[in-house]
């Protein structure tokens, strides 16, 4: 396996996580989203990943296969005061965590940083290659 597939597996792998990581942070801004453009409160968006072919070489990387929602039932809390509260006075909120979310974007980020490295450390060698040929 050559460098230039190294690279490209490492790269596929950054842009899946940096996609993980936006959705990730809408999930986040959305966690107190009552009323969503589709009806309901928000639903939480995940990422479903599936095995690429990197250029023409025999590397595998990742690419974002769909985004799918959430299926968990809202969150029902009783506030008669709300606006968006039914008749018996129950208001449906996303069932969005923020530590869960957390945890997953501290998860994305080091897998970022991971790929990172990588990219970094085989265009470092590639550049000690070149000067040895000189």
């Amino acid at each position: 396996m050559g460098l230039d597939s190294i690279i490209g597996i490492a790269n596929s792998a950054l842009s899946a996580q940096s996609q993980r990581i936006t959705l990730i942070a809408q999930n986040l801004a959305n966690t107190d989203s009552i009323n969503s453009p589709d009806g309901g409160p928000y639903q939480r968006r995940v990422p479903v990943f599936q095995p690429a072919q990197v250029g023409e070489s025999d590397g595998m990387g990742v690419k974002l296969a769909a985004v799918v929602t959430d299926n968990a039932p809202p969150r029902e809390v009783f506030d008669p005061s709300s606006p968006f509260a039914d008749e018996s006075g129950v208001v449906k909120e996303p069932a969005v965590n923020p530590v869960y979310e957390m945890v997953d974007l501290m998860e994305a980020s080091r897998a970022y940083q991971a790929n990172l490295s990588v990219v970094q450390t085989a265009n470092s060698a590639a550049l000690k290659t070149i000067d040895l040929l000189k």
